[in-house]
């Protein structure tokens, strides 16, 4: 046990989740009204009353609907004057970093309740956008700065070829990652799709999941006209799915103010502690895609809290396969792990940056049901931002308040090669995809090069090219080293053609 007062120990002692299905539309609850729903929620699993005296709150970027100052509106609606009211920035990795951070507040003595909460309700309102219908929520902040979004980071030329969103830009990691491990395009969909079906089958036993299906291997990975190819190798089944409504909280005390509130010793869960670290924003500015040197340092900085001791609950985060692929590599484990308590951005649903709240409830059920240790992994942008942090049913050493491990992944970062927009010559592939239309028609082809002088450059591979286009999408042999001819089109984009 550690000699760290009582009161400066931080602890989850509740959680909350709500899950909005509404009959109809104009029913649907807007983001703000499912996060009260959540913390009332959480205060109930805690047992005591906490939402009055919360002095912290963190709340999580919203995508689905913008407010002016949402922390402001959240708690005249909840009746509160936190004295650290907080809303954050874009990044899936924000709800972990977000617990982790009022922790260590705690830890230092500023915060006493700390609450950490977000929602989505993108599917009420797309849905409501497409049929002409008016919500009667509050109404849009046009006036709100939009939020920055990895594409806002990207090189023009990324957006011109169609690979400035998350789902063009993963399968650059996906298809370099899996020649990195000798693996062919076929073996590692499999490896995807096994992945995944185990994220599917605890969806499927998660109340609060939007798909409660357990998908055989094959149906996640098996190109249809409902589960069409989007950005190669990646069907929609393989993608995060943010057409769901859906709010999760958090809240965190002090291990005195649980006692002295009456909590139950077993409804408390410790925060370890944990790490973080950041890529490049721009995925070009980097040395290489066959891993990422901040994920890297943040899952070994993890392994190091853990001391030795195996993690027996864990959170992979699953925006795309080659995430959690990652990530199991790194940390030692088989391909038979489960790298889920709660389901997957794919199955349990994805409300855009807040899954990692969700999987904070469901991680501190599974330690309360008698898991000892548990990792919770959590990722934003595009590999870029990285979170880790452990969780325990006993208490640790005293929380460190340095937790960065920036100088450490930037250690290991190799030489980053120049990035032109002109070449000609020899082109060797890095990476690619293919970008595929709604009919699972492939539009076009895009690789990531390195040239004879060993600069990058992006270039497409026209769907008039079949023989290129068809090296690309061959299931028994990664084009990852394949030679050909780069050539300027006569729009000034760069082409490739395998030689």
């Amino acid at each position: 046990m550690t000699n760290t007062p009582e009161h400066r120990i931080p602890v989850i002692v509740g959680v909350g989740e709500f899950s909005d299905h509404p009959s109809e539309l104009t029913a649907g609850l807007e983001p703000l009204a499912l996060i009260e729903q959540a913390l009332k929620r959480a205060e109930q699993d805690a047992g005591a009353k906490l939402l009055s005296e919360i002095d912290s709150l963190d709340i999580v970027n919203f995508l689905s609907w913008r407010y002016s100052d949402p922390a402001r509106q959240l708690s005249e609606r909840l009746g509160i004057a936190p004295t650290q009211a907080h809303y954050g920035p874009v990044g899936g990795e924000s709800p972990i970093r977000f617990i982790h951070e009022a922790a260590k507040r705690i830890a230092r003595g500023e915060a006493t309740v700390a609450a950490i909460c977000g929602a989505e309700a993108q599917s009420t309102a797309t849905k409501a956008e497409r049929a002409g219908v008016t919500l009667p929520w509050t109404p849009f902040a046009h006036d709100a700065p939009e939020p920055l979004r990895g594409a806002n980071y990207q090189k023009p030329m990324a957006t011109t070829l169609g690979v400035a969103k998350p789902v063009t830009v993963y399968p650059f990691y996906e298809a370099a990652s899996a020649a990195h491990w000798g693996q062919t395009p076929r073996q590692a969909l499999a490896e995807s799709g096994e992945l995944w079906s185990r994220y599917s089958a605890v969806a499927a036993q998660n109340p609060q999941a939007w798909l409660k299906h357990a998908y055989a291997p094959e149906e996640i990975t098996t190109p249809t006209s409902d589960n069409r190819l989007i950005a190669w190798p990646y069907t929609k089944l393989m993608v995060a799915n943010p057409m769901v409504n859906q709010a999760a909280a958090i809240l965190v005390t002090s291990l005195a103010k649980a006692r002295a509130a009456g909590i139950a010793e077993d409804r408390m869960v410790y925060i370890h502690g944990g790490a973080s670290a950041e890529e490049p924003r721009d995925y070009l500015d980097r040395d290489q895609y066959v891993e990422s040197h901040a994920q890297n340092a943040v899952l070994k900085a993890a392994m190091a809290l853990a001391d030795g001791n195996a993690f027996d609950a864990i959170e992979l985060y699953s925006c795309f396969p080659v995430v959690p692929k990652m990530a199991r590599r790194t940390l030692k484990l088989g391909a038979d792990v489960q790298p889920t308590v709660a389901g997957g951005l794919t199955f349990f649903g994805a409300p855009l940056n807040d899954y990692m709240a969700h999987a904070a409830c469901a991680m501190v059920r599974k330690l309360r049901a008698g898991a000892q240790l548990g990792l919770l992994y959590g990722q934003g942008g595009f590999v870029t931002k990285h979170h880790a942090l452990v969780l325990s049913r006993q208490a640790g050493e005293a929380l460190a308040q340095d937790t960065s491990v920036q100088a450490e992944a930037d250690r290991q970062r190799g030489v980053l090669p120049a990035f032109v927009t002109q070449a000609s010559g020899t082109g060797t592939v890095e990476s690619f995809t293919v970008i595929f239309g709604r009919n699972n028609v492939a539009e076009h082809g895009v690789v990531i090069l390195r040239t004879a002088d060993n600069a990058r450059a992006l270039a497409r591979v026209p769907v008039q090219d079949t023989a290129t286009l068809a090296h690309l999408l061959d299931m028994d042999r990664s084009p990852v080293g394949s030679r050909g001819a780069i050539s300027a089109a006569a729009d000034g984009v760069l082409e490739w053609k395998v030689g």
